[in-house]
């Protein structure tokens, strides 16, 4: 297919518009780096040129010589035209270097003077071409960039590959790019035979839908639904320049097609995508339509719909390139979904609505028949709503929540005015139904219409909710909704009741209130049982209970058993806010991590059954938090993951699934994007104002920092954890478990103190819940404090047995922070009274040894990595008890006055920043504190003004 010059990529490319092509630029990147040369190839559209600008404008600014042309299909033609713009304007450069023949050869083909041809000067004009590219080496490195080679004018084409398979022990590189339209293209082969040895061939593909909607978003296009996303990259397959080009018409367009309705496809990409049709007979392009029209169109169906024919028509247009022909497939495939989808919208209506007619009764499957009922149908009918919306039931009992919703809609724009049920009604249920898919932006869009046409009050709450519920986490923005919804509600307890539970949320999202969410929680239950609402009174329940766990309030337990008794409501027990999921979270908390994990991969596979977006998200994040305790970290991580995806996705849990996938992938992933993503869950926390899952993402960023060997970030992150976790009313350790960490890294920065305090009031907490898991951290940091102040042997117990038993209670990984943290220990052991130095040795090691294999057995990569660390370096120390000499200086930090100690006992400053786990610059800094407030100037006064005090 030949892309028009009008709507091709713009010519300058910002390294910024390269989107999804990470991996692909590496690979090109160190092939280019290191004196290679690439090849791109990809079917139309698919960003070439956008990648080939890219690394020529990163790359061309290393080689002297930068060679470039640019062919097209209207002037392939032309002989010699694309060697006269690689070479054109270094041509008088060359011309002295090359013998008579060559040159009078070389200037005749690029000049148009004289007959110059290939089969005249075959021989010299190929040595002129190779010898010029040898001078041009010769003065230093060339880059020939060559862009749509499949356009070159063929004389050109076989000048460049003769001489680019001589080229191989020259500076000089090609880049070029290829349209192919399959893997095995014999196009590719042959142009990746005219390049130098050893090219890179790199085939872009499709874009993912993320990338997709980030393409969008850097083209003006940002504002668009993520439904409309969705069908935008379903429609264009991922190809890059089609999917603009959607975008493009639907930001023109005055009226954006309704949910259910086909994008409007450009006259642009109709006329690329439909250049064959034209070829093919009436009868078969009227097949073609009938299959376009269908879900899963087969030769079997298209019989059904009168197409007698259809095998033939089918062959004919396979031919053609617009279906894609699959041995032993029964599905009749189009060659990409923008050929259905122009094929479709260049049809006149007329035709449409007879496609779909004939398709409805042909279908065999009953939601099938109603959809196509309905789109050959016009104007209300009371019958074509019942049966749609019967369909909307069947897809909603089927899992297919967002078929459901579209079909609802459908059935809405069937239904008379005075129609029963509503229209308002089964708009409020294509809402509900939108909610359950994911696709918050079409269910607020209903709901803000049903609210402009509606008085009826009962209506009314319930699209209050509907907006309520699509704003997620951001609830302080539709702070003005609650007034209004609480004034239709009037005295009514069953729609009260509706309001009150959306108040509790906003409560503890937006005020960051456990105790005020609770209260109105268990408000919320009273009203509905009432109104005699039980889903809302079970949901309510559920969510008291789940602050109460969350509080460390004794009353949870109870109010879970509250919400677990009968009679149930299948659509509470199994959602995320419902009495299981409550349950869940007891479980995990309190050590019961074996049924845990059954209870939540039971609630995972019936909310998948269901097509619960949202609750998958949340039910993925429990599993690999559950997986991440057990010390599964690998497991967790590609559950963190595919949450993550599914969250960016459908917009649903962002800030939960990245705050869960950093602590994965800081315990068993990648160290960096932990961080990053940690950072991104705090950003969003205090972009939404929720203060709930600030704490929780800035408890990720204190581990993450912990483990990149940042222990003054861990510190600055938990301190502000254990602020808000103060203020919320949050008391039960187990919430985040982040106290261990805190101590830890404020026992590396010379806090012992503080860390002290922190163990003693998390202990306290602890032991009051039974929390035994916490308990045995809280005793693993604890050891570290001891050891700080020099009671070595009493640390050494204290971690053994918080080693024990974190492996008796299933806590694989902590488990195996504790052996680390012992070998460490035991590797420190002063000689005196300890046996025999070679001992000592060989019992670290074994201690190491033991670590090693923990980690190696719960896949904790990053982990594995300190442990390497730590045989290859000198040990680090625990922060050291301060000598007397110092005592007197009160004037000096604990930081400091640590550093000061290990100066006075001769420690460079290598040493000093490893044994107290900062980094040199660190050290380097201190000491220049020091000696201000201490009014010296050097490492050797500090030496003498502790050797003065001793003296005293």
């Amino acid at each position: 297919m030949t892309v028009r010059r009008d709507f091709q990529e713009p010519a300058r490319c910002r390294p910024d518009l390269v989107i999804g092509r990470g991996d692909l630029l590496t690979g090109a990147r160190d092939q280019l780096a290191s004196g290679g040369s690439v090849l791109l190839h990809g079917p139309a559209g698919i960003g070439k040129s956008t990648v080939l600008r890219a690394l020529a404008e990163e790359y061309g600014g290393s080689a002297r010589t930068v060679l470039r042309c640019s062919a097209t299909e209207s002037e392939s033609h032309l002989p010699f035209l694309a060697l006269a713009d690689l070479l054109g304007l270094v041509l008088d450069e060359v011309s002295p270097r090359l013998p008579a023949a060559q040159r009078t050869a070389l200037e005749s083909a690029l000049t148009g003077r004289g007959e110059s041809s290939l089969q005249r000067d075959g021989l010299a004009l190929r040595l002129a071409v190779l010898s010029a590219l040898r001078a041009l080496a010769a003065q230093g490195g060339v880059l020939v960039v060559a862009d749509d080679l499949q356009w070159l004018d063929p004389a050109s084409a076989e000048l460049l590959g003769f001489a680019a398979r001589r080229l191989e022990g020259t500076p000089v590189q090609l880049l070029c790019a290829v349209r192919t339209e399959g893997q095995e293209s014999q196009e590719y082969d042959r142009h990746l035979r005219a390049c130098p040895p050893g090219t890179l061939a790199v085939r872009l593909g499709p874009l993912s839908r993320t990338q997709v909607a980030q393409l969008l978003d850097h083209r003006g296009h940002g504002g668009l639904p993520r439904s409309t996303v969705r069908e935008i990259h379903r429609t264009s397959g991922g190809n890059p320049l089609f999917a603009l080009e959607l975008g493009r018409a639907l930001a023109e367009s005055p009226t954006p097609p309704r949910p259910g309705e086909s994008l409007p496809v450009p006259t642009s990409l109709r006329a690329l995508v439909l250049s064959r049709l034209d070829m093919l007979s009436v009868e078969a392009r009227r097949t073609l339509l009938v299959a376009s029209a269908g879900a899963r169109p087969t030769p079997a169906l298209l019989h059904s719909a009168g197409r007698e024919n259809a095998e033939a028509e089918c062959a004919q247009a396979a031919e053609l390139g617009l279906l894609a022909t699959a041995p032993d497939a029964p599905a009749v495939r189009f060659a990409h979904p923008l050929i259905s989808a122009a094929l479709y919208a260049e049809a006149p209506a007329h035709e449409r609505r007879a496609a779909h007619a004939a398709l409805s009764t042909a279908a065999s499957d009953p939601i099938e028949r109603a959809r196509h009922l309905a789109l050959a149908s016009s104007g209300t009918d009371p019958e074509v709503a019942a049966r749609l919306a019967e369909a909307a039931a069947l897809a909603r009992d089927r899992g297919a929540p967002s078929v459901a919703a579209h079909l609802g809609l459908l059935a809405a724009r069937h239904t008379p005015a005075d129609g029963m049920p509503s229209q308002e009604e089964r708009r409020l249920q294509a809402a509900e139904d939108a909610i359950t898919a994911g696709e918050l932006d079409l269910a607020r869009d209903i709901a803000r219409e049903v609210l402009s046409r509606t008085s009826v009050p009962a209506d009314r709450v319930r699209a209050w909710i509907i907006v309520i519920d699509s704003a997620g986490h951001t609830m302080a923005e539709v702070d003005a909704v609650f007034p209004q919804a609480l004034a239709d509600a009037g005295d009514d307890p069953r729609l009260l009741a509706l309001v009150h539970y959306q108040l509790a949320w906003r409560a503890l999202i937006v005020e960051g209130g456990f105790t005020e969410a609770r209260e109105a929680a268990a408000h919320a239950a009273e009203l509905a049982a009432r109104g005699k609402d039980r889903r809302t009174e079970l949901l309510s329940l559920a969510f008291q209970a789940q602050t109460e766990t969350l509080m460390g309030h004794p009353e949870a337990p109870r109010t879970i058993k509250r919400a677990l008794k009968e009679p149930q409501d299948p659509r509470v027990a199994w959602h995320h806010n419902g009495a299981l999921s409550a349950r869940f979270r007891w479980l995990v908390m309190g050590d019961q991590l074996t049924e845990a994990r059954a209870t939540v991969t039971a609630l995972l596979r019936e909310v998948r059954r269901r097509g619960s977006v949202e609750s998958e998200v949340h039910f993925l994040r429990g599993l690999a938090e559950t997986e991440l305790r057990a010390g599964h970290c690998g497991r967790a991580l590609e559950l963190a993951r595919d949450s993550l995806r599914l969250a960016r996705d459908s917009g649903i849990g962002e800030t939960a699934s990245a705050m869960l996938t950093s602590l994965a992938e800081a315990s068993g992933g990648d160290v960096d994007r932990a961080l990053a993503l940690a950072r991104e869950a705090v950003e969003h926390a205090e972009e939404d104002g929720d203060q709930m899952y600030l704490s929780r993402a800035l408890g990720a960023l204190g581990y993450a920092q912990l483990v990149a060997g940042d222990p003054a970030g861990t510190v600055r992150s938990l301190r502000r954890v254990r602020t808000l976790e103060l203020g919320l009313g949050i008391t039960d350790p187990a919430r985040g478990r982040w106290q261990g960490d805190l101590a830890e890294a404020l026992v590396r920065i010379g806090e012992p103190a503080e860390a002290q305090d922190v163990l003693d009031t998390s202990r306290a907490h602890a032991l009051r819940l039974g929390r035994e898991s916490v308990l045995a951290v809280l005793d693993r940091s604890e050891a570290l404090v001891r050891a700080a102040q020099g009671e070595l042997e009493a640390a050494l117990t204290q971690l053994t047995s918080a080693q024990d038993r974190l492996g008796k209670l299933g806590y694989g990984l902590e488990e195996a922070r504790a052996a680390f943290a012992l070998a460490r220990l035991r590797s420190r052991r002063p000689a005196t009274g300890f046996g025999a130095p070679e001992n000592r040795t060989g019992t670290a090691s074994t201690a190491y040894d033991e670590a090693t294999r923990m980690f190696r057995r719960c896949r904790a990569l990053p982990w594995l990595r300190q442990v390497d660390e730590s045989l290859s370096t000198a040990e680090p120390e625990p922060a050291l008890a301060v000598p007397d000499a110092l005592d007197g200086l009160q004037v000096l930090a604990a930081m400091e006055r640590q550093v000061a100690a290990l100066v006075m006992e001769g420690a460079t400053n290598r040493e000093i920043a490893a044994r107290l786990f900062i980094s040199v610059k660190t050290v380097e800094a201190t000491l220049t504190r020091v000696y201000r407030k201490l009014g010296i100037r050097s490492r050797v006064d500090i030496v003498r003004l502790a050797a003065a005090r001793r003296a005293k």
